[in-house]
C-alpha cells in the first residue's frame, strides 16, 4: 500500500525481525512534512490527560481498580478527527501527539495512587499524627518521578524501539496501533477492527456489568479439583477476559509459553512444597502476617506470601542482568551523548539524522536531569526532612536510592511492557521501599519521618517506572507510524505536569470528602479502599518496626534468574509468570496457541501469515473493546448501578464462562481463517 502522506497501512514488516539488511519504513516517512505538532493535537492531549487522570485516579481509589487510558484516548482521537473533517481532518500523527499527551494520565495516576495515599493512611493512625501531608508533596512527587521517567528512557529509546525491532510484541503498543491505523485507513480494516472492538465490547460487559458469567473458570468447581486446591493446593484457573486473550495473541505462542512455564512453577511447584512442609510448623513465617501459619492459608495466600515475593527477588535479578548486558548500549548512548553536547555538530550531520530518529538533544536530556535531580534534592531536604537535624545527608541518601534504583529499573519496565504489556511497577515499588527503608534507618531516620522519607522516595521511583513503561509505548507506536521521538519526548513533559496536578488534587479532595482512614466525619462504609496504598503503608509500618525482611525468597527468586539466563531461556519473561497471577498467565498461553493455530491453518505460509495478520487487528480490537467496557463498568460501578443477573455467583456462572471463553477462542479462529483462502504477493501489505 501507499506509504505517503496521506497513504495507509502498515508495511508487510512492520511486526516481524529484520532480515540482514533489511529496513523499516514508516506510515509516513521521514522525509514527510505532515502536520503533528499542532494547537489542536496539544490542547486535545492536554484536556485528555486532564480528564482521565482525574477519572482513574478517582475512580482507582474508589474500586481498587486502574484502567488503561491509552487505548480510549486513541480511538476518542480518531473519533475527534472525524467530527472535524469538515474544517480539518487530524492527521494521523496528529492522533499519536494526541495519544501520548493523553496517555501520561495512566502512567503518573498508576505511579502515585500505589504509594502516596498510604501517606495519607498513616497520618490517620494516631501512633504517626505529626505525619504532614499537603498538595505540594504529593504533586512533586509524581511530578519529579514522571520527569525521571521520560529522560531515562530516552536513553534507550533505540534500543528498544529500533535496534529490536520485531523481537518484542509489544502488546498494547500493538492494539493502539492498529486503532490509529485502522481508523485512517477505513475499509475492509476498519470494519474488522470495528467488528472485533463490538464482540469485546458485549462479552466484557456481559461480565463485568450482567454478571452473566464469572471472570475467572476454576477447578475447584470440580469435586476432585476442590480436594486437589484443598489437600495440595494445586489448582487451575484461567481469566476467560476478551482483553486477555487478545494479549496472549498479539504476545505469541513464543513468550506465552515461558510467562506460563513460570506461573506453572509457582503454583505447580512452589506453592504445593510451601504448604507440605508449613504444615508441620507450629509458627508463622514472615512475610505473612505475625499468628497465620502456613497450614491455615489456601493456594492464593500462599501465593501473596511467598511465591510472588520470590518472583519479586526474581524481576529484580533479571532487572540487574539486563542493564549488565546492556551496559555497552548504555555506554554507548551516554558517550554519543556527550560527544554531541561537546562537539560542535555541522548542518549535515544534523541533516543527516532522519526525522523519524531525532531525539530530543542531549544537552537538554542532561540539563533536564541534572535540574530535576537537583530539585528533588531540595524537595527532600526542605519539603520532607526539614525538621531533621541531619536533613542534608538523609535528602542525599535519598536522592541516591531515587537516582539509581529509577534508572536502574527502567529497562525492566520497558522490557516488561515490550514482552507481556504488563509492568511488574508494585514489585519494583516494594523493593525499592524495603531497600530505603533498610538505608534510612541504617542512617537514623525511622518513625513517622522515615516513613514519610521511604514512601515519597517510593513514590518518585513508582511513578518513574511507570512512566518508563508507558512512554516505550508510545515511542514505539510513534515508530510504527513514523512519528518524530523529538516532539513526542517534549510533549509528554507537558502531560506529566497535567497529570500530576490532576491526581495530586483528586487524592486530596477525595481524602477530605471521603476519607482513606475511618474516623470523625469518615463512616466506614464511605472509606476509601486504596488496596495497594493500603498494602504499601503495612509494608513500611513494618519495616520501620525492624520486622525481618524475606530475604531468602528474594535470594530464590535470584538464584532461579540466573540459572534460567545461564540456560538460554528469557528470565524476566519467566519471573513475570511468577510474579504475575495464575489466572491472568493461562490466557495468556491460550492466546499464544490460538496464534500458532493460525499461522499454520493453511498448508500456504503466505495464506497462514495473511490470517494471523488478520487474527492481530481482532485481539487488538478485543484489547480496545475490553479497555472501553473497563471504563464504562468502573463509572457505572461508581455510582452503584446494578444490573447484575446473578449467575457469576453461582457454580453455572463458572461453568458458562469456561463455555463462552472456547465459544471466543472458535470465533476467533473462524473469523480470522474466514475468506483468507488464496496466496497473495508477498509485497502485499508493503509499500508501493
Amino acid at each position: 500500500m501507499e506509504h505517503a502522506s496521506g497513504a495507509k497501512g502498515l508495511p508487510a514488516n512492520a511486526y516481524s525481525e529484520l532480515k540482514p539488511g533489511e529496513t523499516y519504513e514508516p506510515i509516513v516517512p521521514a522525509e514527510s512534512d505532515m502536520q503533528e505538532v499542532t494547537p489542536r493535537s496539544v490542547i486535545t492531549g492536554v484536556l485528555m490527560a486532564l480528564i482521565f487522570s482525574g477519572a482513574a485516579a478517582f475512580l482507582g481509589l474508589k474500586i481498587g481498580n486502574v484502567f488503561e487510558a491509552a487505548i480510549p484516548i486513541a480511538i476518542l482521537a480518531v473519533g475527534i478527527s472525524y467530527l472535524m473533517a469538515r474544517r480539518r481532518k487530524s492527521t494521523i500523527l496528529e492522533n499519536v501527539i494526541i495519544q501520548s499527551i493523553g496517555a501520561s494520565s495512566g502512567a503518573v495516576v498508576a505511579g502515585a495512587i500505589f504509594t502516596l495515599p498510604a501517606l495519607l493512611i498513616l497520618k490517620g493512625n494516631p501512633k504517626y499524627g505529626i505525619i504532614d501531608v499537603n498538595f505540594f508533596q504529593i504533586f512533586m512527587a509524581s511530578l519529579l518521578g514522571g520527569i525521571l521517567g521520560i529522560v531515562f528512557l530516552i536513553f534507550f529509546r533505540k534500543y528498544f524501539v529500533s535496534d529490536m525491532h520485531g523481537k518484542f510484541p509489544f502488546p498494547e503498543g500493538t492494539a493502539t496501533t492498529e486503532v490509529l491505523v485502522t481508523g485512517e485507513e477505513g475499509g475492509d480494516q476498519a470494519k474488522v477492527l470495528g467488528i472485533s472492538m463490538l464482540v469485546a465490547s458485549v462479552y466484557e460487559f456481559c461480565v463485568y456489568t450482567l454478571e452473566a458469567w464469572r471472570e475467572t473458570f476454576s477447578t475447584r468447581l470440580l469435586k476432585a479439583g476442590a480436594a486437589l486446591a484443598d489437600q495440595w493446593k494445586l489448582v487451575f484457573k484461567i481469566n476467560v477476559t476478551s482483553a486477555v486473550l487478545g494479549m496472549g495473541y498479539i504476545v505469541g505462542l513464543k513468550y506465552a509459553a515461558i510467562i506460563c512455564a513460570g506461573s506453572f512453577f509457582a503454583w505447580y511447584i512452589v506453592i504445593p512444597l510451601i504448604a507440605h512442609f508449613g504444615h508441620y510448623l507450629p509458627v508463622s513465617i514472615p512475610p505473612a502476617p505475625e499468628g497465620v501459619l502456613i497450614s491455615s492459608m489456601g493456594e492464593d495466600e500462599l501465593f501473596k506470601y511467598y511465591a510472588r515475593t520470590i518472583g519479586i527477588g526474581g524481576i529484580a535479578c533479571a532487572g540487574i542482568i539486563g542493564i549488565i548486558k546492556s551496559s555497552g548500549i548504555i555506554l554507548q548512548a551516554f558517550t554519543l551523548g556527550f560527544k554531541e553536547i561537546f562537539q560542535k555538530r555541522s548542518a549535515d550531520a544534523e541533516g543527516a539524522v532522519k526525522r523519524t530518529q531525532k531525539d530530543l538533544p542531549m544537552i537538554y536530556v542532561f540539563s533536564i536531569i541534572a535540574i530535576t535531580l537537583i530539585i528533588t534534592f531540595f524537595f527532600f531536604q526542605n519539603g520532607v526532612l526539614a525538621k531533621m537535624q541531619n536533613a542534608t545527608t538523609l535528602a542525599l541518601i535519598a536522592l541516591l536510592v531515587v537516582i539509581v534504583i529509577s534508572f536502574l529499573f527502567t529497562s525492566v519496565a520497558a522490557r516488561a511492557i515490550a514482552i507481556v504489556g504488563t509492568n511488574p511497577v508494585s514489585g519494583m515499588t516494594l523493593m525499592t521501599l524495603i531497600l530505603s527503608s533498610i538505608i534510612l534507618v541504617q542512617a537514623g531516620l525511622k518513625g513517622p519521618y522515615g516513613m514519610m522519607a521511604a514512601l515519597l522516595i517510593g513514590g518518585v521511583v513508582c511513578t518513574s517506572l511507570s512512566m518508563s513503561g508507558s512512554f516505550i509505548t508510545d515511542l514505539k507506536i510513534g515508530y510504527w507510524i513514523g512519528a518524530t521521538p523529538y516532539n513526542q519526548q517534549r510533549f509528554k513533559f507537558l502531560g506529566t505536569l497535567v497529570a500530576a496536578f490532576a491526581v495530586a488534587a483528586v487524592i486530596m479532595l477525595l481524602n477530605t470528602t471521603y476519607g482513606f482512614v475511618e474516623g470523625p466525619g469518615h463512616p466506614a462504609d464511605k472509606v476509601l479502599p486504596a488496596p495497594q496504598a493500603n498494602a504499601m503503608a503495612a509494608v513500611i509500618e513494618t519495616l520501620m518496626s525492624d520486622a525481618p525482611v524475606p530475604w531468602l525468597l528474594y535470594a530464590v527468586g535470584i538464584i532461579l534468574t540466573l540459572i534460567l539466563e545461564s540456560i538460554g531461556i528469557p528470565p524476566l519473561a519467566f519471573v513475570l509468570g511468577v510474579y504475575i497471577p495464575l489466572d491472568l498467565n493461562t490466557p495468556i498461553l491460550a492466546g499464544g496457541i490460538l496464534a500458532h493455530l493460525i499461522e499454520k491453518s493453511h498448508p500456504d505460509p503466505a495464506v497462514g501469515k495473511k490470517r494471523k495478520e488478520k487474527g492481530t487487528l481482532i485481539a487488538s480490537g478485543y484489547i480496545a473493546g475490553g479497555a472501553i467496557i473497563g471504563v464504562v463498568s468502573a463509572i457505572l460501578k461508581f455510582y452503584k448501578v446494578n444490573w447484575s443477573l446473578g449467575i457469576a455467583e453461582k457454580d453455572l456462572g463458572g461453568w458458562a464462562a469456561l463455555v463462552m471463553f472456547l465459544v471466543l477462542g472458535a470465533f476467533t479462529y473462524w473469523y480470522a481463517c474466514r475468506g483468507e483462502h488464496k496466496s497473495a504477493p508477498e509485497d502485499g501489505n508493503a509499500a508501493e
